[in-house]
């Protein structure tokens, strides 16, 4: 990988900091010279000194712009060619893989809307930008970059070189996420629910869609961009849950439960607004929500990977998710202590404990998108050994 910057990046990170990840020098402008002579870490130089902006997009299999700010999609869709970045895109015959970034009002502008439109006409793969809290303080809408992982993913998908995993580990196989929190009515404007924000499920869906799977997400309330490509199914309610997830289980490989599901619900919630003038507070009856997973665990076949997850607090909370993993005939659970607030629940970093019928795994502290890659690699395991046990 080679990374070029605009003089305007390095207000927020440095050459040194791209160096030292890519082990390669890193280009600003278009005239300085490169001393790897445009070649990729572990090329040989060319015996000539090379011309930046041709020689590194010659040797890529595709040219990733994140983030891509207003100023360069008016730039590339306008054809410019006023600093490397945009002269090496120009040059570029790989796809092209733009992340925007912006304020929100700057990315609907109708002239970034237009540039965009005409960037996809061109065939550039754009990763839309996420909702939720921007640069500046106070502002929120869409505008941030999307995550890396999302990112990554559009880039393997987008480049016919050989970055792509071919064969990828999931290869044929159909994978069933759940991400995010129920919301049970209490009536019409109040309900039941829960912290989670989903970026657990997401995190899963990407890194699964990333080794190959056909995927589908079944999100519950869930806010964040879903990865390109991922099938969505959205729901509102634990019943809506469980309704998509028995339409979908029987053609799933895996199925990951990451969503926290109710576990009560209102039994006779309000058609309109509770309202507070003069009345005594209302007394709320609950009752139980269907065990999604249970349910889905007794319909499965055998050949079906299901992996739960369980929120747990206190001392026992291990025997407790190994009591899940057990009474659910589950092929493994992941744990997550819920007593903790800097991890879990809307962070995102995690810790958690992976527990399979033959063991424990610790995943110490890391981004959600790590942690996925561990239980994915615990999964790809437990398939792997079911197969060497019918030999």
């Amino acid at each position: 990988m080679r990374v070029v910057q605009t003089r305007a990046s390095l207000h927020f990170v440095g050459k040194a900091s791209f160096e030292g990840v890519t082990g390669a020098p890193v280009l600003v402008d278009e005239f300085e010279t490169d001393p790897a002579r445009g070649v990729f870490p572990g090329d040989p130089p060319p015996d000539h000194e090379a011309i930046s902006h041709l020689e590194l997009v010659r040797r890529s299999d595709v040219y990733v712009i994140a983030p891509a700010s207003a100023n360069t999609l008016a730039k590339l869709a306008g054809g410019h060619a006023d600093n490397l970045l945009t002269s090496a895109a120009l040059a570029c015959s790989a796809p092209l893989v733009l992340a925007p970034a912006m304020n929100n009002r700057m990315w609907a502008h109708p002239a970034t809307q237009t540039n965009v439109d005409t960037l996809l006409r061109r065939g550039a793969t754009v990763v839309g930008p996420g909702i939720g809290e921007l640069a500046s303080k106070g502002e929120w809408g869409a505008g941030r970059m999307a995550e890396p992982p999302v990112i990554l993913t559009a880039a393997e998908s987008a480049s016919e070189g050989p970055g792509r995993f071919s064969p990828r580990s999931l290869d044929g196989l159909r994978a069933l996420v759940t991400a995010g929190g129920t919301r049970e009515p209490i009536d019409a404007v109040r309900f039941v629910g829960n912290r989670s924000s989903g970026r657990m499920g997401v995190a899963l869906a990407a890194e699964a869609q990333r080794r190959g799977a056909e995927v589908t997400l079944i999100a519950a309330n869930v806010a964040l961009v879903a990865p390109e490509g991922v099938r969505v199914v959205d729901v509102e309610t634990a019943a809506e849950l469980e309704a998509a997830a028995r339409s979908e289980f029987a053609e799933a490989d895996v199925l990951l439960m990451a969503a926290a599901v109710s576990d009560f619900r209102p039994s006779d919630p309000e058609p309109s607004k509770i309202k507070k003038g003069g009345r005594e507070s209302p007394t709320i009856e609950t009752e139980p929500t269907p065990d999604v997973l249970a349910a889905l665990s007794a319909i499965r076949r055998a050949d079906q990977t299901l992996v739960g997850f369980a929120a747990e607090h206190g001392e026992d909370r291990v025997e407790n998710a190994r009591a899940k993993l057990e009474g659910k005939r589950l092929d493994a659970v992941v744990l997550n202590d819920i007593s903790r607030a800097d991890i879990g629940f809307d962070a995102t970093e995690n810790e958690v404990t992976i527990l399979t019928r033959t063991g424990e795994r610790e995943i110490t502290r890391r981004p959600k998108e790590a942690v996925a890659a561990a239980i994915l690699d615990e999964v790809e395991a437990l398939r792997a050994q079911r197969v060497e046990l019918r030999r």
